[in-house]
């Protein structure tokens, strides 16, 4: 990334060395202003969804015009066309997913012709990621990796000249303080939105600071984090009136005098008006109006005709008086403009969520809408961290190699798309989501060769592997050895859980110790926990012992039974309804006798209090207080030397086990929940909450799309005062990867496995929102009911998932939960042979530092990869590890790691197959 320290893939460090020989570089391509006059600088752009309501395909060819009108290669070729007709037009490109597309399907003549475009600053490109990603669900490392992929492709195709030095943001559905570290750091000058909350621009808009200085890291010194901000003032679309799009049915401008509708003076009043109230609402003499909107200027002949012809008749009313000046114009020169104005704008160091458009319309549902996607969007980046660290371990052969073929690309792609704010968000139509799976599907498949190819490399067996995608509903060819790769940077402990069909098994490591395994008799299951080496593997052995039926005498005991006998020491303590921290502190007292409560929030539609529907964006229950599923719960425990668990049913449709394994003093939650009952017409949003006695005094944390933690307030904004609407929708975050309560002894911090919504209601309490089916569309465009339904699952989706639980003092919390996601976001993978066990393998000579992450190492090209460490702690968070750490890379090269930095890069340097020198 960019900045003082923090090296990145790199804008700033780009520009250091490349010649600065374009006009759009040097701004000079940015026509010229009139220092007294307002200024108004209009912007073409379209806003091109990577899917939404069409997939990728159907959007960039046209097809299925019937859901929605839009064809993206359309709008590149007619774009590119009206440019040529006058140099004076301006327009910016975002969605490199779309831009690669077009670009490799154009001949010599017409790539030329774009560069040229590109060169003299009349095609600018903005954002330049290969989508806009969304910025509540999305977790940094697979951000980082989608702006990669924009990024070098542009650098690539353009040179300097490419480079966007804007980030653009103007559909996210409210904005993550993390997304602007990010930006800041890889150089953008700039960070322009549409979205925010509507009391929040209000207030904006009175004390004109709709323009801002984002303090977006309270770790990095200012300003490594620090981004001008600017809020634009009609969303993305143009002022009412003025979209001349063939969408839109506002009238053209006829300026032929000698015809009866002749409306020239009309459209120039009513234009003037609209930028004096615009100017009273911003700090200079400079506004900026966005001209385009969705998967407009397909026929760019309608757009520029007429916004030519808004500039000349407006400019021409200088000569009577007239203070405005209009123009063609970019963010870049816009933006430039407000530099060059010199002036101290306000500072913030929060971040824009929730997001509200209306006092009962907050948009907070979609933190944890389609969960299963989400999901599997969080367990692809890990496979694809996987992936890209084998082709690099594992040479050239992990990509031509004993299985054929395999490739990275494909998965990258796959989840660069997944990245967009209507894909893992969950806001797109049930076929796009399908499309969205299939992509990320079809990627591992690409890369399972990959990495069949480099272990067989690494390990020196070319014996077939097999891959077990549907571990989770236990379906799996269980084999001899099993292969357990670590891509974390530091040694891990895991549990696995196989599914079985024999009685008793015996599992070793390569050296040959027994490992202690049981058989789980209430799932079948085959419980044990292994151990690998950091950016390595392990393998282990599984032997069949016993098989057949289980023996009379050992089936497991019913639930009334096992209740009378539960022991009364230890983590786990059912009879006395507690849940301890060794045998010390109580970590939370359950009010009912289960170790959380499980309820739902109701949303019909139809109610006269509800007259806004919850929906794939929006929450909005029925009520405040959301109901109770069961006061009671069918329960089950057992214990072994590897594993105890309170299995506990809650309805025929909710349950949950309660898991501590043997060497963790981590608790897991692994919950069950679907079909969704809708035969009483009521959709449901089912929450999870653990009720403890931690004093929170309404204060919780959240962290921002997986990195920096932010404290919440319940009823509280920051930087405004709130008047509040929705006492639960409007206290939700999102969560990206854990959340936590603290008080000055305990702090309680739950780490999830994919992004979900929550919040703190109750003083003491963390609740989070695990799955959601709804009847009624919330109307914001995506036209259809959060219903998810499948072949599999006809009625209704079930949906599994764990969240990890641990109670430590709060000055030492951070040291838990830190290395807890990052196992969460980056677990082993797990593959089998019926070879020979083989030596434990690392990729490093040792492990790193605990506050060093290892969060990129991927092939760059032919002759280098690409590696990036970041320091992982804030500046506060911890006595031990919120320190500068100094990682020696190579005998002779070492480089400190700056707290919050983001990615330390080092680049073009080819390391050792078998050992990276770190």
């Amino acid at each position: 990334m960019g900045g003082q320290s923090c090296l990145g893939g790199g804008l700033r460090s780009l520009s250091a060395f490349l010649v600065r020989t374009c006009k759009w570089f040097q701004i000079s391509s940015c026509h010229a202003t009139k220092p007294d006059m307002l200024n108004v600088h209009l912007v073409p752009h379209t806003h091109d969804d990577v899917g939404w309501l069409k997939t990728v395909d159907q959007y960039y060819y046209g097809d299925r015009n019937d859901i929605q009108h839009a064809g993206v290669q359309y709008i590149l070729d007619s774009v590119v066309d009206q440019l040529l007709k006058n140099p004076d037009r301006r327009f910016i490109y975002v969605e490199t997913a779309f831009f690669y597309r077009w670009w490799k399907r154009q001949d010599s003549s017409m790539k030329q012709t774009v560069q040229q475009l590109v060169n003299e600053g009349r095609l600018e490109f903005v954002n330049g990621g290969w989508c806009m990603s969304d910025e509540a669900t999305t977790h940094y490392s697979a951000v980082i990796d989608q702006m990669t992929m924009g990024l070098r492709f542009l650098n690539d195709t353009f040179g300097v000249c490419g480079r966007p030095r804007v980030a653009w943001h103007i559909d996210p559905f409210g904005h993550a303080r993390e997304h602007a570290s990010m930006f800041a750091q890889m150089g953008y000058d700039g960070f322009f939105f549409g979205r925010l909350d509507y009391q929040d621009r209000y207030q904006r808009m009175m004390q004109k600071e709709q323009e801002l200085l984002w303090r977006a890291s309270d770790s990095l010194t200012p300003p490594m984090a620090d981004l001008f901000t600017g809020i634009l003032p009609n969303g993305y679309n143009p002022p009412d009136g003025f979209c001349w799009d063939q969408s839109c049915s506002d009238p053209p401008i006829r300026d032929d005098p000698d015809l009866e509708d002749y409306n020239v003076d009309d459209v120039v009043k009513r234009f003037l008006n609209i930028a004096s109230a615009q100017s009273m609402v911003y700090k200079t003499n400079h506004i900026i109006m966005t001209m385009g909107s969705d998967f407009q200027y397909e026929n760019a002949n309608l757009w520029y005709k007429n916004l030519d012809k808004l500039i000349h008749y407006v400019n021409a009313q200088q000569d009577l008086g007239s203070r405005v000046n209009v123009l063609y114009s970019t963010p870049s020169c816009y933006l430039q403009e407000l530099h060059r104005a010199n002036l101290t704008w306000a500072l913030k160091t929060d971040d824009f969520f929730p997001y509200a458009d209306d006092a009962h319309d907050f948009w907070t549902g979609y933190f944890s809408s389609r969960p299963a996607l989400k999901r599997y969007e969080r367990l692809s980046n890990s496979n694809l961290q996987t992936c890209n660290q084998l082709e690099v371990l594992g040479g050239p052969t992990s990509t031509n190699g004993p299985f054929g073929k395999g490739d990275s690309q494909t998965m990258k792609k796959a989840m660069a798309v997944a990245q967009h704010h209507d894909a893992v968000s969950g806001t797109e139509k049930q076929h796009v989501a399908n499309d969205y799976a299939r992509r990320l599907a079809t990627g591992w498949q690409h890369c399972q060769v990959l990495v069949s190819n480099g272990l067989a490399v690494l390990s020196g067996s070319t014996a077939q592997r097999f891959y077990c995608d549907y571990l989770n509903i236990s379906v799996c060819p269980l084999t001899e050895s099993i292969n357990v790769y670590n891509p974390l940077g530091r040694p891990v402990t895991w549990p696995v859980r196989l599914p079985v069909n024999g009685t008793a098994y015996a599992v070793s490591d390569a050296a040959g110790t027994s490992v202690d395994c049981q058989v789980s008799f209430a799932v079948n299951e085959l419980v044990f926990e292994v151990q690998a080496p950091p950016l390595g593997f392990s393998t282990y052995s599984v032997s069949l012992l016993q098989d057949g039926p289980l023996a009379a005498s050992t089936q497991p005991r019913t639930p009334t039974a096992i209740q009378n006998k539960v022991p009364t020491h230890g983590f786990i303590n059912y009879k006395n309804r507690m849940i301890r921290r060794g045998n010390n502190n109580i970590l939370f007292s359950c009010l009912n006798p289960v170790c959380c409560v499980f309820r739902y929030n109701a949303s019909d539609g139809n109610n006269s209090e509800s007259i806004q529907p919850s929906g794939a964006y929006i929450f909005r229950p029925n009520s405040s207080t959301p109901f109770l599923i069961s006061s009671t719960a069918k329960t089950e425990f057992i214990q072994t030397s590897v594993v105890q668990e309170v299995r506990q049913w809650f309805s025929p449709w909710v349950s949950q086990v309660v898991r501590l394994y043997a060497h963790s003093r981590t608790l897991e939650l692994e919950w069950t929940v679907g079909p969704l009952p809708i035969h009483d017409d009521l959709g449901k949003e089912v929450i999870t909450r653990i009720d403890t006695s931690i004093e929170s005094s309404e204060i919780f944390y959240t962290d921002s799309n997986g990195r920096e933690v932010l404290q919440r307030k319940k009823d509280f904004r920051p930087t405004w005062h709130l008047k509040q609407s929705e006492p639960i929708a409007g206290n939700y975050y999102p969560i990206n990867s854990r959340a936590y309560i603290k008080d000055d002894v305990d702090q309680l911090t739950v780490v999830t496995d994919r992004s979900q919504g929550g919040s703190s209601i109750h003083n003491g309490s963390l609740e989070i929102m695990l799955h959601r089916r709804l009847l009624y569309d919330d109307v914001r465009g995506v036209a259809e009911p959060l219903n998810e339904t499948s072949a599999i699952f006809p009625e209704g989706l079930v949906v599994r998932g764990r969240l990890l639980l641990s109670l430590d003092r709060p000055a030492s919390a951070a040291d838990k939960h830190r290395p807890l996601a990052q196992e969460m976001v980056l677990q082993p993978l797990l593959t089998f042979t019926d070879g020979d066990l083989h030596p434990d393998f690392s990729g490093l000579q040792a492990a790193l530092p605990p506050a060093v992450h290892l969060l990129t190492l991927t092939q760059w090209d032919a002759q280098s990869v690409l590696l990036r460490l970041e320091h992982q702690f804030q500046s506060w968070e911890s006595d031990v590890n919120s320190k500068p750490v100094t990682v020696n890379l190579q005998h002779s090269q070492t480089a400190t790691i700056p707290l919050g930095c983001m990615s330390l890069v080092h680049r073009g340097v080819v390391f050792n197959v078998q050992k990276i020198k770190l």
